[in-house]
C-alpha cells in the first residue's frame, strides 16, 4: 500500500510547504483541516494545503502527530486564496494561512468558546410520575424564578439574586431542575461599534433608502446589472467627497442579500470600522458583524465561527477580513481603496484591495472599489479597460465642494518667525466659526509635541539608539519616543554630545497644535485624535459621536480624521504643513499628498452650510497641492502619470523592493551585493537597481540595504529572487521581499 501523504503549511516565517505521512489508523485529513506535526524538536499546529501530496523521497518523511479535524476547519476556498497570496507575495504558505485563521485556532481551539452555566425547569412528559415536590421556601422561590424564564437563567444571575447553588443542587437531585452549558458569543457590537450606529440614524432616515441623485441612479443601474449577471466584474466607483458612495454601497448590498448572496465590506482603518459597521447594522440587523485586530481575541474567534457557520450575511472589517470565511459572496466593497493601510507591512506583505479583486474573481462576485482619489493602479486599470469606471462628480443635494485657499507659509515665517504654526488667515477662520457655533477640523499628519529636540550649543539632536530617526517629544508623557521601535526615555538635562544645558524643541505635532489652539481659544471645546489619544477601546467611536452631536468645536488630528467621516456641522478644514510628505524619498509621495489633502478638504461643507478649507504649505505651486486645492483628480492623474512614465515606476511597471538586514551597514551591503549578483545570474526579465542603503538605514538595531527589480513579469522576478535565496539560505531570515510595495523607505 502506498504512503498516504499530505502537504501542510505551518506558521513559521518563510517556511515552504512541508510533506508528512499519515499513519495507518489515522484519518486522512482533508484540505483545510488542522493537524499537529513535528517540526525540529517541537510539535506545531499546521493546516493541510493538499490532502493528496506527492513527493519523490517519501521514505525520509515524518508522520503526522495528530489530526485535529475530520472536516475542513478553514474553508477550502480560503485555503486557495491564502495559497495565491503566498505565491504572489513570495511568502510561506503558513504565513498566509496564519492571517486567514482566527485567534485561538491552535490545539484546543474548539474549546475556546465561552460558556455559561444555565439552570432550567425540568418539564416531565405527560403521564410520567411527578418528581417529589420542593421542601422549603428557598426551593419554592427558585422554582418560581425559573418558571418565569422557560429558556433558563444563568446560575451566576440566580446566585447574585439570592438563590444559592446548594438550593439549585437540591432541586437537581429532586429531578425538578437541570443544568446545561450555553455558548455565549462575545459580541463586538457591545461597545465601540454599537455607539457609532446612532451616527447614521441622527437624521431619521434608514441607510439605503434615500432618494438618489441622477448620477447615483445611473451608477446604481450599472452596478445592479453587474450583480444580476452574477459574474465577476471589478468596478471603480470614483466619486467626489460627499457624493453618496456609501448610500450606493448599502443599496447594492440589499440587492445582493435579496438574491441569497453575501457581502464583504473592507475599510482601511479600525477608526472607520465602527461607523461603517453601524450603518450596515442599522440597515440589516444582527446578521452583520465586524472583523479587525482591534477586537479581543475572544470576539474575533466567536465572530469568525459565526461567519463560518453561515450565521452572518455582511462582514465589515479591515484588510485581514478579506479572508473571512463567508460562503456565497456576491459583492465585495473596498472603501477608500486608495488607502495605504490596505497594504500589510509584515509577511505576507499583501495588498488587501488587490486580494479582494482576486477573491472576487475566484467566487464570481462583483468587486466595487470606491474612492474620491483612486490609487494610480486602479485608475490605470480603469483607463486600460480592465475595470469599469463610474463617476459621481456632484455632491448630494447639489451641495458645493469646499472653497479651498492655499496659504503660502513663506511670508508667514518672514513675519512671525519660523515657529509659526497657524497662519493669521486660519486663526481668523477658526475664530469666525466659533462665533457662529460651527465646527472646525484641523489636520496635521504628525503626532507628538515637537518632532526634534536639539542642543542650542552644538546642534546635536536626540536620536533613537536603535533606529536612524530623531526622537519625537511628547509633552503630556514628558518623554521622547521613537515612532518606529517605540523606544522612549525622559528628556536629558544636558546634551550628550557637548554637555550643553540648553535643549530646544523644533517642529510641530498634533499635541503642540492642540495646545496652541487651546491657549488661543480657552473656551473652545477642543479634542485631539491620534494614536496617543485613542488607545483605549471605543475611544474613537466616542469622539466621533461627540462631534456628530455638536459637543466638539475644533477637532485636531492626524490622517485618521481625514477620510470617511461625515460631519454636517464642520464648515472649516485647516491643513497644517500640507507638504510634510513631499520631501520623502518615495515615488508615491505626491500621490499620498494629493489624496490626503483632497480627502480632508472634503470633510468641510457636507451639511446645509457651505464649507471652506485653508491649506498651509511651503510649496504652493507643487502640482499635487494645486490639484488637491482644485479637487481635480484628472489633472493630478495626468501629471503623475507623466512622472511615473518618465521614471519607469508603477503602475507602468511592476516593482519588487528587496531589503537585506545586517548587524552592521557593511555586512548588510556585502550580503545585499552578493544576493543581487545571484539574482542577476538567474536571468529575470527585469532591471535591477542597487543595492544601496535604504532611506531608513537602521530600524530596531538592524541596518538595511535595498535593491529593486523593475519589470512587467512579476512571476519571473519572484522566481529569480527565490532561486537566489535558495543558494544563500543563511540570508532568508534577514531578507524582506516586498512585491508591489506601498513604501520604499
Amino acid at each position: 500500500m502506498s504512503d498516504r501523504l499530505v502537504a501542510v503549511g505551518v506558521p513559521v516565517p518563510g517556511l515552504g510547504r512541508l510533506t508528512y505521512r499519515v499513519a495507518l489508523g489515522q484519518p486522512l485529513p482533508p484540505k483545510g483541516a488542522r493537524v499537529l506535526v513535528p517540526l525540529g524538536g517541537r510539535i506545531v499546529t499546521g493546516c493541510v494545503i493538499d490532502s493528496n501530496a506527492i513527493t519523490p523521497d517519501a521514505g525520509t518523511l515524518r508522520d503526522l502527530e495528530e489530526v485535529l479535524d475530520t472536516d475542513a476547519y478553514l474553508p477550502q476556498h480560503i485555503v486557495d486564496l491564502a495559497l495565491w497570496v503566498a505565491e504572489y507575495y513570495a511568502a510561506g504558505p503558513g504565513d498566509a494561512l496564519a492571517v486567514a485563521l482566527p485567534p485561538m485556532s491552535g490545539r484546543g481551539g474548539n474549546t475556546a468558546f465561552r460558556t455559561l452555566k444555565m439552570a432550567e425547569l425540568v418539564v416531565a412528559p405527560e403521564g410520567a410520575a411527578k418528581p417529589a415536590g420542593p421542601k422549603g421556601p428557598k426551593q419554592m422561590e427558585a422554582l418560581a424564578r425559573l418558571a418565569s424564564a422557560p429558556e433558563g437563567i444563568a446560575v451566576t444571575a440566580l446566585t447574585k439574586s439570592g438563590v444559592s447553588l446548594s438550593t439549585l443542587r437540591s432541586l437537581e437531585r429532586l429531578g425538578l431542575v437541570r443544568f446545561r452549558e450555553e455558548v455565549v458569543e462575545r459580541d463586538p457590537f457591545q461597545g465601540a461599534a454599537d455607539g457609532a450606529q446612532s451616527l447614521w440614524t441622527l437624521g431619521g432616515e434608514t441607510p439605503g433608502t434615500r432618494d438618489l441623485t441622477p448620477e447615483q441612479a445611473l451608477a446604481y443601474r450599472h452596478l445592479e446589472e453587474a450583480v444580476v449577471a452574477g459574474q465577476f466584474k471589478t468596478v471603480l466607483l470614483q466619486g467626489v467627497t460627499g457624493s453618496g458612495k456609501t448610500e450606493l454601497y448599502v443599496r447594492l448590498a440589499a440587492l445582493v442579500l435579496s438574491r441569497g448572496k453575501r457581502v464583504l465590506v473592507l475599510v482601511p482603518e479600525i477608526a472607520l470600522t465602527p461607523a461603517v459597521a453601524g450603518l450596515f447594522r442599522a440597515r440589516f440587523g444582527r446578521r452583520v458583524t465586524i472583523q479587525h485586530s482591534g477586537l479581543s481575541d475572544g470576539e474575533r474567534h466567536d465572530q469568525w465561527h459565526r461567519i463560518r457557520r453561515g450565521e452572518v450575511d455582511v462582514v465589515v472589517g479591515t484588510r485581514s477580513a478579506v479572508f473571512a470565511p463567508l460562503v456565497g459572496i456576491g459583492l465585495m466593497i473596498v472603501d477608500e481603496e486608495h488607502d495605504g493601510a490596505y497594504k500589510q507591512e509584515e509577511s505576507p506583505r499583501y495588498q488587501g484591495r488587490d486580494v479582494a479583486v482576486v477573491r472576487g474573481r475566484m467566487e464570481g462576485a462583483v468587486v466595487v472599489l470606491g474612492s474620491a482619489t483612486p490609487s494610480m493602479e486602479s485608475a490605470a486599470n480603469a483607463a486600460a479597460g480592465r475595470y469599469d469606471r463610474l463617476l459621481l462628480t456632484q455632491r448630494v443635494m447639489n451641495r458645493p465642494l469646499a472653497d479651498v485657499r492655499v496659504v503660502d507659509m513663506r511670508p508667514e515665517f518672514a513675519t512671525h518667525g519660523a515657529d509659526a504654526v497657524i497662519s493669521q488667515a486660519l486663526w481668523d477662520a477658526l475664530e469666525s466659526r466659533l462665533s457662529r457655533g460651527e465646527q472646525s477640523l484641523v489636520l496635521l499628519n504628525r503626532r507628538g509635541f515637537a518632532t526634534v529636540v536639539f542642543c542650542r550649543s552644538c546642534a546635536a539632536t536626540l536620536e533613537c539608539p536603535h533606529c536612524s530617526v530623531t526622537l519625537t517629544y511628547h509633552r503630556t508623557a514628558r518623554r521622547v519616543r521613537c515612532h518606529y521601535c517605540n523606544y522612549a526615555t525622559t528628556v536629558p538635562k544636558a546634551c550628550g554630545t557637548c554637555g550643553g544645558e540648553f535643549l530646544e524643541q523644533s517642529g510641530v505635532g498634533t499635541e503642540r497644535l492642540e495646545a496652541e489652539i487651546r491657549t488661543r481659544f480657552p473656551g473652545a471645546r477642543v479634542v485631539r485624535v491620534d494614536r496617543d489619544t485613542i488607545r483605549r477601546r471605543g475611544a474613537i467611536a466616542r469622539v466621533l459621536g461627540d462631534v456628530a452631536r455638536g459637543e466638539v468645536d475644533i477637532l485636531v488630528g492626524t490622517q485618521m480624521i481625514a477620510k470617511g467621516h461625515d460631519f454636517p456641522s464642520v464648515t472649516l478644514v485647516g491643513v497644517i504643513s500640507a507638504d510634510v510628505g513631499l520631501g520623502m524619498a518615495d515615488f508615491r509621495a505626491a500621490e499620498r499628498t494629493f489624496q490626503l489633502l483632497t480627502q480632508v478638504v472634503g470633510r468641510a461643507g457636507r451639511g446645509h452650510m457651505a464649507g471652506e478649507a485653508l491649506v498651509q504649505t511651503l510649496y504652493p505651486d507643487h502640482y499635487s497641492v494645486r490639484a488637491a486645492a482644485a479637487q481635480d483628480y484628472d489633472a493630478f492623474f495626468e501629471k503623475e502619470t507623466e512622472f511615473r512614465t518618465r521614471m519607469d515606476y508603477p503602475p507602468r511597471v511592476g516593482l519588487i523592493n528587496v531589503i537585506v538586514r545586517g548587524k552592521s551597514l557593511g555586512q548588510a551591503m556585502d550580503d545585499a551585493t552578493a544576493l543581487a549578483g545571484l539574482v542577476r545570474h538567474q536571468g529575470p526579465k527585469a532591471r535591477l537597481l542597487g543595492p544601496a542603503p535604504a532611506p531608513l538605514s537602521k530600524i530596531k538595531d538592524e541596518y538595511r540595504v535595498q535593491f529593486f527589480l523593475k519589470g512587467h513579469q512579476r512571476r519571473s522576478m519572484r522566481e529569480a529572487l527565490l532561486r537566489a535565496l535558495d543558494l544563500k539560505p543563511e540570508l532568508k531570515r534577514r531578507t524582506t521581499i516586498d512585491v508591489d510595495p506601498n513604501s520604499v523607505l
